[in-house]
């Protein structure tokens, strides 16, 4: 009998990792956790159990070439294989682009969103391709194609990931290998509380838009069972990927008038 496929969650100690991961173990994955904090990998660990589920908690910092490294040889020792890696960890620092800190908010959040993407691929990618088969999903975000001020390195990061995978998928799908990128909207997540973002208007996404996050992990396994280059949630914000593409200038009036004069008070 096989051996159960294995998941790799970056990103797992909350929010849509944490829903991916208990979602997965849940349809039969074992569960390879990684983030920084421990102690909520290894409580999510004992509920994936709890369930009949196989996890393993691994501390990780996806923003340090080493603990990658080590992550992944880490997961290889005690399952033996990678069939998905979910490269899911990220942070945002939303503000006009001078109030940015040039280290703490422009270099880090480009090291966590894009780097550590790229360099998780590149440490999980030999085994894949020795084994003719697996699955990168990556998160993207709406900011990764809609972007909007006080996002810019945000999107500048989710706009690179778009590219890498659009790449990524071009070299290795000869492996057998897919690539797919995944691009919520607004989620319910511990995202916003570390933001910096303070808005005069006040403006977010509507509370019908906002989704969940196991809305978001349902989407990620459903890619994975029905391999896809991209999937937009929710299904309606297509119709504003599409007017940025097809009416930039009317999308930069908006924007400007509803958003960008109100908030620097213009």
């Amino acid at each position: 009998m096989p051996n159960p496929p294995v998941i790799l969650v970056t990103g797992a100690s909350s929010g849509i990792g944490e829903a991916t991961a208990r979602l997965f173990g849940e349809e039969g994955y074992r569960v390879v956790l990684a983030a920084r904090r421990l102690d909520r990998l290894e409580a999510l660990s004992r509920a994936i159990q709890d369930r009949g589920g196989q996890a393993l908690p691994v501390a990780a910092d996806v923003s340090k070439l080493e603990d990658i490294q080590s992550l992944v040889g880490t997961a290889l020792d005690e399952y033996g294989q990678i069939d998905v890696l979910f490269n899911n960890a990220g942070f945002g620092r939303l503000a006009w682009l001078e109030n940015l800190d040039p280290v703490k908010d422009i270099e880090a959040q480009l090291q966590v969103n894009l780097i550590g993407v790229i360099q998780t691929t590149r440490a999980v990618l030999p085994h894949m391709i020795e084994r003719r088969s697996g699955h990168i999903v990556n998160m993207g975000s709406l900011a990764g194609l809609v972007a909007t001020p006080t996002y810019s390195i945000y999107a500048a990061g989710k706009f690179a990931v778009r590219g890498f995978s659009e790449a990524l998928r071009r070299e290795v799908g000869v492996f057998g290998i897919d690539v797919s990128v995944v691009y919520p909207g607004g989620v319910k997540t511990e995202f916003g509380e570390h933001t910096g973002a303070k808005l005069r208007t006040r403006t977010t996404t509507p509370a019908s838009l906002k989704l969940a996050p196991e809305e978001v992990a349902r989407a990620v396994f459903g890619v994975v069972r029905r391999p896809r280059r991209m999937v937009v949630l929710p299904w309606v914000m297509v119709l504003g990927v599409w007017a940025n593409s097809l009416f930039p200038g009317l999308i930069d009036w908006l924007i400007e008038r509803r958003f960008t004069r109100p908030e620097r008070g213009l």
